[in-house]
């Protein structure tokens, strides 16, 4: 039974949130109409044009890692009040340079990097407590409704900043998007989410960021959904990159144009939006990515030939839709395969691929459109989309995860005779199995399985041992380097994992469970830091 795309809306806080959302998006559009036409007017170059784009999109490839660790290790509600607050003071400065008329080019883009900044600081936070504000099923809905969130004030905040930039200027669209900040300020100070009850030190930043990247690099199918997202952003963004272009030398329009076809563009993206279920419903992942890649392609190349103005806002509908079905897919597929410690740093990653793939593709079409016309730079990302879809042959992406990502919570720290401290280690791991001979295939593939769970969580130095005077003994072995760390290390495996050690455990012949060994390596713990026994009279 499908679960309705509005049902996320029952939910009092996320509405709260969504609604005030939607005032912060009207603003923000309003500023990039506004700094994408006033650069059309204080420079002739066209690649400094796509570079607005890019320099909206750059911190996000290049901050968002960091704030996805900072969303799994402190409270997000407080990191996207500090973004919000950020964002409106830089977007009140940029109003007062306009206002005075100090705005150059270069100074024009530092100040769109550094809103750029805000926003890679919010979104993981933003992301990752969408399963916070709603239960897992309606999470693919809650994800949808965010993109439906701003392609509804894209369907008239293009529009309405035209109009603005067009009757009042530019400086009076950036102050309208200091403003906006406000009511989303307001709604975060008042959301109190639930603490999760956690009885471990906090990670250091370094090691946050680490662990997010083994995690990633140890999980496939999350590697699909970048590669394909980084490659979707790279062609895609040209249309909006080079919009002002088009308006400007394709359909020869100017800044109130410029807001209606992007105005289309939003408005084709909420359509997308209010189909998104229906088409998940009826196709599968790889099937609806390929599609959609074929048919922005299809738009890019209608527009790079359109030089009406009609032409162009048909062109950029369906081009709208697949862009908010091709990202909110790409986006649900990671929140539904990652557990809720690390759900954080990988959107962050997933971000960080489509941002900087959208970062890149905005300079190399603008320099594609400086050297072989407007026209040129768009038929060239249409045939990179179309590639992009071709790959889709050779990595399928994944279906949305039905497995049960929840904390398995069946550890129990054992009792110790050694007085460890949490930061004591290395520690090494070795777990006994005794496999009978024709079990040892099947015992295999399992252990592959737990090898890649054990990198994941943090473990390292894997490797899986054969006695040679007893072969049916095998022994799994590897280090953390802290007994924190081993703890934190149990405490993130998942439900779903817990498949293959009933395996393993089905597969051991011997009468007690497998035999566990939890040793310190001794000789890399100076003395000063030696520990004491707990209990001297059952030691030899």
């Amino acid at each position: 039974m499908s679960v309705s795309p509005l049902a996320p809306f029952q939910h009092a806080t996320f509405r709260a949130l969504w609604t005030a959302t939607l005032a912060s998006n009207l603003g923000g559009l309003v500023q990039t109409v506004g700094a994408g036409w006033m650069m059309t007017t204080i420079s002739t170059s066209d690649d400094m044009v796509a570079l607005v784009q890019a320099a909206t999109t750059l911190p996000i490839m290049i901050f968002s890692l960091a704030a996805g660790a900072l969303a799994d290790s402190f409270d997000r509600r407080n990191i996207m009040l500090v973004a919000q607050i950020l964002m409106m003071a830089v977007s009140t400065g940029l109003a007062i340079f306009a206002v005075a008329g100090l705005l150059t080019p270069w100074l024009l883009l530092a100040f769109t990097f550094f809103i750029g900044c805000g926003t890679a600081l919010h979104n993981p936070s933003w992301q990752a407590s969408m399963g916070d504000l709603v239960p897992r099923e309606d999470l693919p809905g809650a994800v949808t409704l965010n993109s439906m969130s701003y392609n509804l004030m894209r369907s008239i905040g293009p529009a309405v900043g035209g109009l603005i930039v067009a009757v009042a200027g530019a400086a009076f669209a950036f102050a309208l998007n200091a403003v906006s900040y406000i009511a989303l300020i307001r709604a975060l100070a008042r959301w109190k989410p639930e603490r999760a009850a956690n009885t471990l030190p906090r990670e250091s930043f370094g090691s946050a960021i680490s662990v997010g990247l083994r995690y990633i690099a140890m999980s496939p199918n999350l590697l699909k959904v970048m590669c394909r997202s980084f490659i979707f952003g790279l062609a895609a963004v040209s249309v909006l990159a080079l919009l002002p272009l088009v308006t400007r030398d394709l359909v020869a329009g100017g800044a109130f144009s410029y807001g209606i076809i992007l105005g289309c563009f939003g408005a084709g993206a909420i359509c997308g939006a209010l189909l998104n279920a229906r088409v998940r419903d009826r196709w599968n992942n790889e099937t609806i990515v390929r599609a959609t890649f074929l048919i922005f392609a299809l738009s890019v190349f209608v527009l790079a030939q359109s030089r009406q103005m009609w032409l162009s806002c048909l062109a950029v509908l369906p081009a709208g839709a697949c862009w908010v079905m091709t990202l909110s897919l790409f986006n649900v597929t990671v929140q539904l395969s990652t557990p809720r410690w690390v759900v954080g740093r990988a959107l962050s990653l997933y971000q960080t691929a489509t941002f900087g793939g959208m970062a890149v593709g905005s300079w190399i079409w603008g320099v594609s459109a400086e050297a072989h016309g407007t026209d040129g730079a768009l038929t060239a990302s249409g045939v990179v989309l179309v590639l992009g879809a071709a790959v889709g042959l050779r990595y399928v992406l994944p279906e949305f995860s039905k497995l049960s990502l929840d904390p398995l919570d069946h550890f129990n720290e054992p009792a110790l005779k050694l007085d460890l401290r949490p930061r004591s280690g290395p520690i090494m791991i070795m777990v006994d199995y005794e496999i009978a001979q024709q079990d040892v295939n099947a015992f295999l593939s399992a252990m592959s399985q737990r090898r890649r769970i054990r990198l994941r969580d943090g473990a390292r130095q894997w490797s899986l041992l054969r006695d040679l005077e007893n072969p049916r003994i095998w022994t799994e072995s590897y280090h953390v380097p802290t007994w924190l760390e081993y703890v934190r290390h149990h405490q993130r495996r998942t439900q779903a994992d817990a498949d293959v050690f009933d395996r393993l455990k089905a597969l051991h012949r011997g009468q007690n469970p497998p035999r566990v060994h939890r040793m310190i390596e001794r000789q890399t713990v100076p003395i000063r830091d030696d520990m004491p026994l707990k209990d001297h009279t059952d030691i030899p």
